[in-house]
């Protein structure tokens, strides 16, 4: 199993030119999976117990952290990111914090699910950010309060014990805890700021949720579809495809680079479990000259079966939602949309419902999770 590399110390001061020239990060093995913390899945920051210089909510937002050298405030330099005071000790005899003086926020996941890896990301804090951080999770009903989140009886698993970090690097940790969580406190001793968190992980959806739905998105990123692998992500990445809503803009969406031979472009998804799939939606929004020209749907039973074409090769229209009825009612674990001969889309909608055993293997694997 690979290592992650580890960044410690302070980054030199800023000089000018690119801030994110000498920026500390890797390729971590766990970074093509799921961003449970995305913001765009709804995750929140639910509070901090400090947030003097930069708001927590910063901690989410899904593009890099931006970086403007002459920009302040009444407070100091404005970063973005979330950062705290200075800690101070009890008085004059003693000015330092104390050994386990820290700061926390408690951040609720968009999507419950099981994490595999964690990136405390302190782009742009080179000589403000905490000297270590550790990160706990707990799993919880509903949408719990503060205090309900603090409360005494909440159990806390912690995922990344107390751990020294860098400044101005991407900071990663694998995670082991096979176990499905709904909310992280994260601390950072004694103070300091962080840019981002990126949490990847698994989405674990309630069965029982999606058993009261009945029909719903089955490839969906919040129901725990995925994609499996793709042609080209030359622009953008393929699970575009599957966050909620509309895109908004021509980014938002998935566009391949043109192509020069005879061939065309493919994305493969994995279901949230076995299910029937009746309707379908391919939607360009955003995309006017470069949506792809013509769709292919197909299905497969199980990672052996034959692949099966659910709709013909069919005419797709600029910035246009397209709504499918599905000839026929496919069972299926596996979905694949071919698109002809390049271009993009922007969204799949796959409708339809579990079917008896896929149901039972959601469940069991929902228990399988639980604390």
């Amino acid at each position: 199993m690979p290592s992650v590399p580890s960044f410690t110390g302070d980054a030199g001061p800023y000089r000018g030119g690119d801030p994110y020239a000498d920026y500390r990060t890797a390729e971590f093995p766990f970074g093509h999976l799921t961003d449970l913390a995305d913001r765009r899945l709804g995750a929140g920051v639910i509070a901090a117990n400090d947030e003097f210089f930069a708001d927590r909510e910063n901690l989410l937002n899904p593009g890099a952290a931006e970086f403007e050298p002459g920009r302040f405030g009444h407070k100091g330099k404005i970063m973005d990111g979330w950062e705290t005071r200075r800690r101070r000790g009890t008085g004059a005899e003693r000015p330092h914090p104390a050994e386990d003086d820290h700061d926390w926020a408690l951040v609720r996941l968009g999507v419950p699910g099981v994490i595999r890896g964690i990136v405390v990301d302190t782009a742009h804090f080179r000589g403000n950010h905490p000297a270590a951080v550790s990160v706990e999770a707990t799993s919880l009903p509903g949408a719990p309060s503060q205090s309900q989140l603090l409360a005494d009886e909440v159990k806390w698993t912690t995922l990344v014990a107390r751990t020294a970090i860098g400044g101005h690097a991407a900071n990663g940790f694998r995670i082991h805890a096979e176990q499905r969580f709904t909310h992280l406190r994260v601390n950072q001793h004694p103070d300091g700021g962080i840019a981002r968190l990126r949490v990847y992980g698994e989405v674990a959806p309630d069965p029982a949720w999606l058993g009261v739905l009945g029909t719903f998105d089955l490839v969906a990123l919040e129901n725990g579809g995925r994609v499996e692998d793709a042609s080209d992500l030359f622009y953008s990445p393929a699970t575009h495809t599957i966050q909620p809503g509309r895109s908004r803009t021509m980014d938002e969406g998935w566009e391949t680079r043109r192509r020069r031979d005879q061939g065309n472009d493919w994305i493969s998804y994995r279901l949230v479990e076995q299910a029937e799939i009746r309707a379908a939606e391919i939607d360009t929004a955003c995309l006017l000259g470069n949506s792809a020209g013509w769709a292919t749907l197909s299905a497969r039973d199980g990672a052996t079966g034959e692949w099966t074409e659910i709709l013909p090769r069919t005419r797709l229209q600029p910035d246009t939602n397209h709504r499918f009825v599905l000839p026929a009612v496919t069972v299926a674990t596996d979905a694949r949309i071919d698109i002809y001969p390049d271009g993009g889309i922007s969204r799949l909608r796959l409708f339809g419902s579990l079917t008896e055993r896929g149901a039972a293997r959601l469940a069991a694997r929902h228990q399988e999770l639980l604390p």
